[in-house]
């Protein structure tokens, strides 16, 4: 069993075409528990992790002992440069390090399948035929029919991966991500308000998953 979108164009007018979605992809009971933990993976692997701090033996200096081990009256000292001085070296401090959790790829993907059930339940996938005619990138156009298809304040656009005059005409509206139809995933899914695809990508992108699943 599949579900069916309805093609628009530019204008945000019906060409007359529709594109099965699969129900495997498209219609699904949401995991909400999953696609937490999904998105909290992929958040946790997008940290840099370079945080450093130097110990004792990293800081320069500190190579001669600052005074004598007796006679002095003071507790006893090997270097000037050990934790309790000034300068000195940091205790249990961060050293560069990887966030990244192991996320199986089935989790993945069963919970980028419940964040886009959510939003096709919710009318918020739309179609697009193209964005752009002609060759020459053209942002007035691209906003214009952005704006004819939905009116999300947040957009999500998929797109083809030789679409790049739609892409150039698209990266420098604020309120809208561009992604290849390869890279989408739970977060970005779920983190903005509507999703449009471009007709070549959602197709494209209905393959891979379907093969996918075939492979499994």
């Amino acid at each position: 069993m599949s579900l069916e979108i309805k093609v628009k164009d530019a204008a945000g007018k019906e060409t007359g075409k529709t594109i099965e979605l699969p129900a495997s992809i498209f219609d699904v009971e949401p995991n909400i528990p999953l696609m937490h933990q999904v998105v909290t993976a992929q958040l946790a692997a997008a940290r840099s992790g370079s945080a450093n701090t130097k110990t004792r033996a990293e800081v320069r200096g500190g190579g001669r002992k600052p005074y004598r081990q007796k006679g002095t009256g003071r507790a006893r000292q090997g270097s000037i440069r050990a934790p309790q001085f000034a300068g000195g070296g940091v205790v249990h401090g961060p050293k560069p390090r990887s966030f990244a959790e192991r996320t199986p790829r089935k989790m993945k993907a069963a919970a980028l399948a419940g964040a886009l059930t959510d939003r096709v339940r919710g009318g918020n996938v739309h179609v697009v035929s193209s964005f752009i005619d002609g060759d020459s990138p053209k942002t007035k156009d691209a906003k214009a029919a952005l704006a004819a298809n939905t009116e999300g304040k947040k957009v999500l656009v998929v797109l083809a991966r030789d679409e790049s005059t739609a892409q150039l005409s698209l990266r420098n509206l604020p309120e809208v991500h561009i992604l290849d139809w390869g890279q989408v995933n739970t977060y970005d899914v779920l983190n903005n308000e509507d999703i449009v695809f471009s007709e070549a990508a959602i197709e494209a992108f209905i393959a891979d998953r379907t093969e996918q699943e075939v492979a499994a």
